[in-house]
């Protein structure tokens, strides 16, 4: 029976709080621990702290600190105190007063403190992983909703089968949220990891959108028929909690923890997990919190996909780093593998010797005055002198081919009607030409004069291409007049004829 009632003030929270104490925020916790799982290895367990000693002796062997009675008793009397012993009333039979006197305090656990340490031996035997949901459970609440409403209109009444059903389907339904809870509360812990890449993100996206995608399915194909059941049982459920009174029990009062399904309240709770309305109910606060999850996947693949910004992990790094300090032989290693790793040396500056032709910074000189160094993008942002980016698309050649082409055919058109100005103009003393016309005159003369440079005779040049021939002559000057200035070429006569000339 409870030592206290259900419902407390501040005070009775406190108390309850102390249960706690021996795993949290007590010295040797360890010492308490082993004398917990004594007391919790049986039941109805009395013993003294002679006794205790005596099998902590037994269990620890010669490998484990052995305790003395005194400690011994000093723990009990501290876990009596926070609530997780009680003394016990028992007459102790002994021989001989020394008997009595180390018999005189005996011990056994309390309600509340027995189920502590179950609570206590359940975690530290829980793994950090995933824990799998009870899902199959999902598929026989319906099942067992109708077997309960047959059982509580059957006449003659089996009430011992319908306690045995009411307590399996709340026993289950516990098992499925607790389960629930526990998958949930383990991917929000690992969506709140920045670091989740590579093969650890892969295997948890594969959960994420197998296990919970069939966890959706399997609660929204068996939710609607269990709302369909509960409808169906819910004018029973007085009958049902009524011949659920009538079995053999603890009474009733305040003091007696009941089973589940044993009042009306029970069942308009587990109910209202199926189908409670403005959205809490299981079944939607179970999508809303698949879609939560879904969207901070996305949110670490597009992290993990950005080329841009500081969102690398250094997780592995710094693991690998904690390993080397602790495998470092002395103080003085761990403070040199520590500059060496975060740069943390004094600074120094290194000439590179004959080739540094942009002065020589002396070692004495401090990085505060001295001029600053141009680090790379990727090395700054990055930490990495990786190559960034994609490489450029290549350019479609046929416009450039276009415009060249167009670009040649008015160059030629040019040269052509150049060279009929020209050979229009025949002998070109005293005649006016426009500049285009002129800078071809000058570039077939230059072609002469590359050839032979003292022209004692007439020289003829034709150009096929063109249509023309230049007839260079010794004799008087040739002045020939354009719009951007006159041209005057010295002791040579110059003549243009149409047309190739032999």
């Amino acid at each position: 029976m409870a030592e206290e009632p259900a419902a407390g003030g501040a005070e009775l929270d406190a108390r309850r709080l102390d249960l706690y104490r021996y795993v949290g925020g007590a010295e040797h916790t360890g010492d308490y621990l082993a004398i917990m799982r004594l007391f919790s290895s049986g039941l109805l367990i009395d013993l003294s702290a002679a006794e205790i000693a005596d099998r902590l002796a037994e269990h620890t062997g010669t490998t484990g600190a052995r305790l003395d009675v005194d400690t011994v008793e000093d723990r009990c009397d501290s876990l009596v105190r926070w609530g997780n012993l009680v003394r016990s009333v028992r007459d102790a039979r002994v021989r001989t007063i020394a008997d009595w006197q180390r018999a005189r305090t005996r011990y056994q656990i309390s309600k509340l403190g027995g189920r502590v340490h179950r609570q206590v031996e359940e975690l530290l035997a829980t793994s950090e992983g995933a824990r799998e949901v009870a899902r199959e459970l999902l598929a026989g609440t319906a099942d067992r909703l109708a077997l309960i409403r047959d059982l509580a209109t059957a006449d003659p009444a089996d009430t011992e089968r319908l306690a045995a059903e009411v307590t399996t389907l709340f026993g289950n339904q516990r098992v499925f949220l607790d389960s629930l809870a526990d998958f949930y509360a383990y991917l929000a812990t690992v969506l709140s990891r920045y670091d989740l890449a590579g093969d650890e993100y892969a295997t948890f996206k594969g959960v994420l959108l197998d296990y919970v995608d069939l966890l959706g399915s399997d609660v929204g194909r068996h939710a609607p028929l269990v709302v369909d059941r509960l409808a169906e049982l819910q004018p029973h459920v007085p009958a049902v909690v009524a011949r659920l009174a009538t079995l053999p029990g603890l009474g009733g009062g305040n003091r007696i923890e009941r089973l589940p399904g044993r009042t009306e309240q029970d069942w308009t709770e587990f109910g209202a997990w199926f189908a409670d309305g403005g959205g809490r109910s299981g079944p939607d606060r179970l999508r809303a919190a698949a879609e939560q999850a879904l969207g901070q996947l996305l949110t670490n693949a597009k992290r993990m996909v950005s080329s841009a910004g500081t969102g690398l992990s250094r997780r592995d790094d710094l693991l690998r780093l904690a390993a080397v300090f602790d495998s470092a032989a002395d103080d003085d290693t761990a403070h040199r593998v520590w500059a060496a790793t975060f740069g943390a040396a004094p600074a120094r500056h290194l000439a590179l010797g004959p080739v540094d032709d942009d002065g020589r910074i002396p070692p004495t000189t401090s990085w505060w005055d001295a001029p600053p160094v141009d680090v790379p993008v990727s090395v700054r942002e990055q930490g990495d002198r990786a190559a960034r980016g994609r490489s450029a698309r290549v350019p479609d050649p046929g416009l450039d081919r276009v415009r060249l082409l167009a670009e040649a055919e008015a160059e030629a058109a040019a040269l052509r009607a150049a060279a009929a100005e020209l050979s229009a103009a025949g002998r070109l003393h005293g005649a006016r030409l426009s500049p285009a016309a002129r800078d071809l005159l000058l570039d077939q003369l230059a072609a002469v004069i590359a050839i032979d440079q003292l022209l004692e005779a007439p020289v003829r040049r034709s150009d096929a291409d063109l249509g023309v021939t230049l007839l260079v002559e010794p004799g008087p000057d040739t002045v020939v007049e354009s719009s951007d200035g006159r041209t005057t070429v010295h002791g040579l006569a110059l003549s243009v004829l149409a047309g190739e000339q032999p």
